[in-house]
């Protein structure tokens, strides 16, 4: 009987040691930020979004943002080259925590001076805008 309780106490601790945590502890923040959107679907690219998503960037983001250059905030042509979809839709969907705890943003934070603000978009209007970034080349 000693002996399966001591097997038994070796083996809990074994599965906490080696990766028996949450899933929260699982999700890479620094790839993904931090926010609502865990797992973006990226397929071909659908072209009523892409409209539907500038038409949103148009109203909501380019009083500081641009996409060929750089402005009030970073440029964004070229955007999803070097970030992840769940990175960007987290940045649009919940900036402030963004600002508070990802690395990268908090040096951004730091070079443009200026922090992003919630802009009241739901989590749909934030996919289109992603579909818009896709067609967004950098310059």
């Amino acid at each position: 009987m000693k002996k399966l309780i001591l097997f038994t106490i070796v083996m809990m601790f074994f599965l906490i040691a080696c990766g028996g945590g949450s899933k929260e502890d699982e999700f890479d923040h620094i790839k993904y930020g931090f926010g609502p959107i865990t797992k973006v679907d990226i397929g071909p690219i659908d072209q009523a979004l892409v409209e539907k998503g500038k038409k949103i960037f148009e109203i909501k983001c380019t009083a500081c943002h641009k996409i060929e250059t750089r402005y009030v905030a970073p440029k964004l042509g070229g955007i999803t080259k070097r970030r992840a979809p769940e990175y960007i839709m987290n940045m649009i969907l919940n900036p402030a925590e963004m600002i508070q705890k990802h690395p990268e943003t908090k040096k951004l934070l730091a070079e443009y001076s200026v922090p992003m603000t919630f802009q009241n978009v739901t989590k749909d209007d934030a996919r289109a805008i992603l579909e818009y970034f896709r067609t967004c080349e950098d310059k």
